[in-house]
């Protein structure tokens, strides 16, 4: 097994890779159709309550500084140290731009055929933090994404519908 040091050093320079070959939304595309197996059947069955269950998971496993709040229609997953972009960062080769859609680019295909929507707010790629808000009331997501989209750059949120 490699260490996570090497791994996330490694799927860096592969996404800069496929990115410039125009292959990387088809790879993360790849990515969530895999992650079915794992997560599609607890997503559809037990919703927003699933959905938490996995992070709490997620949190433990991979060792994340993570806030997970699940409220009646919203969980909001907010990444306060993401280890992986924290390890791309201090790379000496730089992290590739389109860094931060490796999470977004598995979960909104998942998300959507769950009957779940996303709004995830990617912060910026210099500050390793993120914030997704799933939601089961489409209403909800939409509210979220123009309340967000009236203070951030646009390539910076994300959605699934």
């Amino acid at each position: 097994m490699i260490p996570s040091d090497h791994f996330v050093r490694f799927y860096n320079e592969v996404f800069k890779e496929l990115d410039t070959l125009g292959g990387l939304s088809k790879y993360y595309h790849e990515i969530s159709k895999l992650q079915e197996k794992h997560c599609l059947e607890n997503f559809q069955k037990n919703g927003l309550q699933g959905v938490y269950n996995y992070y709490v998971q997620v949190k433990h496993d991979e060792n994340c500084i993570m806030d997970i709040e699940l409220e009646k229609h919203c969980l909001t997953l907010r990444m306060n140290v993401c280890p992986s972009l924290s390890k791309a960062m201090d790379n000496d080769a730089g992290a590739s731009p389109l860094y931060c859609n490796h999470c977004p680019g598995w979960v909104l295909p998942l998300y959507t055929k769950a009957g779940l929507y996303n709004v995830y707010d990617k912060m910026g790629q210099t500050n390793p933090q993120c914030c997704e808000y799933v939601y089961d009331d489409l209403k909800l997501a939409k509210e979220k994404y123009d309340q967000l989209s009236k203070t951030k750059p646009s390539d910076e949120i994300l959605k699934n519908w």
